[in-house]
């Protein structure tokens, strides 16, 4: 849907990686199943377009590399009266009901099979795009950070395969005039984890004289066409759950992209489990929230002001007794409209913080509400119906402006 700011207008749905479809007939049997009940809850009308944040995996992707399976799917949005502007390129495979943990960043940027995806991705989305609409594709921020860390040789490979992107993303352009936007998306224990280390990359290997050069070499366009390419085809998919486990700052990280000529193409609008002093009784509350499916990677301070890493909640749980006192905020993405859960707090706060910046002077016009973690938060938070909850999400997002 569109969300009207005075003169600014933004695009607001919700993104359907929370939904188990990895194959193409899984996501167009997910799409007619909940998006009539959302529109449904969100009380829209029916001449009132619907935007999606449509998650394909690999597999889907290939089969819609079909012209008739993407007639297909142009039929379905146009018969629900949706439009998809935004695609969540970020897990490749399996994302639900089995163990995705660290799997989630595989292939990573230093693989050919990421670029090819996201280069089929990009295809796709130009043609489901609306006219004198910008599409986003948002995507792993270049690796988990234990696999390539100071590791110039991977970190550059990383980067010439998004060089290789944008080159693809100019030629769409050219072709068919749609925009498209690489949305790299900072995330705990990856390789752009803090706002601080995305512009340091972005600095060395993205906005720099050799990949300009590279991009000229590959486009055969001008040195200055292509320095605008960069900045204009690759920014960053800003996850607020992911900014606030990292214990961000929400206008100094905002203001810090700007600085740098970072694109703030989307912000995925999530929150997280936030656990304000550490105890025995809090630890054992925590303990439901371990569970095998996903990373949960946590992030404590302690009194001293210490940052302290742990990739997942297990490993945080397993030394607990060091951490009491501090403050943790974990990687498990919550339902948006809570700001406590029992003995819990979240961080919906600093997600306040992030849509107030977004009302008073916008920064992007793609906001996409990601709660993927429905099925694995425990039973006592999943009290209403799926379709329920994720138009409760919106409908919240909506009462901040």
């Amino acid at each position: 849907m569109q969300l009207k700011n005075h003169e600014h207008i933004s695009h607001l749905s919700y993104c359907t990686n929370i939904h188990a479809a990895e194959h193409w007939d899984d996501v167009l049997k997910s799409l007619h199943s909940h998006v009539p009940s959302i529109r449904s809850n969100l009380r829209l009308k029916p001449e009132e377009p619907f935007g999606l944040g449509l998650r394909v995996a690999a597999t889907a992707a290939a089969t819609l590399e079909s012209q008739k399976a993407k007639e297909v799917l142009i039929e379905s949005l146009e018969n629900m009266n949706c439009y998809v502007y935004t695609i969540n390129g970020f897990p490749y495979g399996n994302f639900h009901g089995e163990r995705v943990k660290e799997a989630a960043y595989k292939p990573d940027w230093t693989d050919i099979r990421r670029l090819n995806y996201t280069n089929s991705l990009a295809y796709l989305l130009a043609d489901i795009l609306p006219e004198r609409t910008n599409g986003t594709i948002s995507t792993v921020p270049g690796s988990f950070k234990p696999w390539v860390a100071k590791n110039d040789r991977l970190l550059s490979q990383i980067a010439d395969h998004l060089i290789q992107h944008v080159a693809l993303l100019m030629s769409i352009k050219d072709t068919c005039g749609k925009h498209l936007t690489l949305c790299l998306e900072p995330e705990p224990f990856c390789l752009m984890e803090t706002i601080e280390e995305t512009v340091e990359y972005f600095k060395k290997y993205l906005f720099c004289n050799n990949a300009v050069k590279r991009l000229s070499d590959l486009t055969k366009m001008s040195m200055s066409d292509c320095e605008s390419a960069l900045h204009s085809h690759i920014g960053v998919c800003y996850d607020v759950c992911h900014a606030a486990v990292e214990f961000e700052n929400a206008h100094d990280s905002i203001a810090s992209l700007k600085k740098e000529g970072i694109d703030i193409s989307k912000i995925q609008l999530s929150s997280a489990l936030r656990i304000d002093t550490v105890s025995k009784q809090t630890c054992a509350a925590l303990a439901p929230f371990a569970e095998p499916v996903y990373l949960h990677q946590v992030v404590q301070l302690d009194q001293n002001g210490k940052l302290t890493r742990f990739k997942d909640l297990h490993d945080a749980l397993s030394t607990q007794e060091a951490a009491y006192g501090s403050e943790w905020r974990i990687h498990f993405h919550v339902p948006i409209f809570l700001s406590e859960l029992e003995m819990f707090g979240t961080t919906q706060k600093f997600l306040k913080d992030i849509l107030a910046i977004q009302k008073s002077d916008p920064v992007t016009d793609h906001l996409e509400v990601e709660t993927y973690t429905w099925d694995v938060l425990p039973e006592e938070y999943r009290e209403i119906e799926l379709t329920a909850a994720i138009a409760r999400e919106i409908d919240w997002v909506r009462e901040q402006f």
